[in-house]
């Protein structure tokens, strides 16, 4: 991540409301390209409602959104994924009936597509395709498990397929929510390890709540408190800093 260089995504005001709960309370950031840029917050901090405004899933209140100085605030989600700004959920969204492959496939298809629709043309051969998903199911140690249904992997599994089905859209911005969830403390450092690496070229924002995660391989972090930015820096700014550890940080694991 270079500070320096033109933010690759910049947010002014960006404001959510429903009824009378503000969830995201006018957030100006902006985001550098490369390097992991990490999210925290305590339940409720509207995290998760950031990420949805982002991706086109939510419509903002208020506010704009600007990505390599292209307004994309009130495109869709599909129209959002085209501009390679590709997320992952909170709560697991593959395909459970279908094989591991199989949903690697998918995602990376709807990269690959030339229409939204499913029935789009291919601009690239399934058979290069399926050798890219494999790649990248290696990577994420998922290669023995690529016959098996999605739907009864571990949960620590699901999780890195989820991430695996974001590599292959080929983001240049990937945002990922809580991507270590349910996950055994060696495959949190692995997954860890894994997306430090990626960030070399590609800009990663992350939503997590394991703070040693967030803490080891963050280049810059962001707290979010009832909706509105309380502090952004290093991570060793952020541990440091009084009113950060008075909301957030005391009690937990850091």
């Amino acid at each position: 991540m270079t500070l320096d260089s033109t933010p690759l995504l910049v947010v002014q005001n960006l404001t959510k409301r429903f009824g009378g709960l503000t969830a995201v309370d006018k957030v100006s950031l902006s985001f550098y390209p490369g390097g992991v840029q990490s999210i925290i917050g305590p339940n409720g901090a509207g995290k998760t409602t950031f990420f949805n405004l982002l991706s086109g899933l939510f419509p903002p209140t208020a506010g704009r959104v600007f990505f390599k100085g292209e307004e994309i605030t009130r495109l869709t989600p599909y129209e959002i994924f085209r501009r390679r700004i590709v997320r992952t959920f909170q709560i697991s969204s593959i395909f459970p009936d279908l094989s591991v492959l199989k949903n690697v496939q998918i995602a990376a298809q709807g990269r690959f597509r030339t229409s939204p629709g499913p029935w789009g043309r291919l601009n690239r051969r399934r058979q290069e395709i399926t050798g890219w998903c494999l790649e990248y199911m290696a990577r994420l140690n998922l290669l023995d498990k690529k016959d098996q249904k999605a739907g009864l992997l571990a949960y620590g599994d699901k999780r890195r397929l989820e991430i695996a089905m974001g590599l292959v859209c080929e983001p240049e911005m990937l945002l990922l929510d809580e991507p270590t969830a349910g996950m055994s403390p060696a495959e949190t450092r692995e997954t860890a390890q894994l997306l430090k690496s990626l960030a070399a070229g590609l800009t990663i924002i992350l939503v997590e709540h394991d703070m040693r995660v967030v803490m080891g391989i963050s280049d810059r972090v962001i707290v979010l408190h009832q909706g509105a930015v309380l502090c952004d820096g290093g991570p060793r700014e952020v541990q440091e800093n009084q009113e950060v550890q008075s909301v957030y940080l005391s009690g937990r694991k850091k």
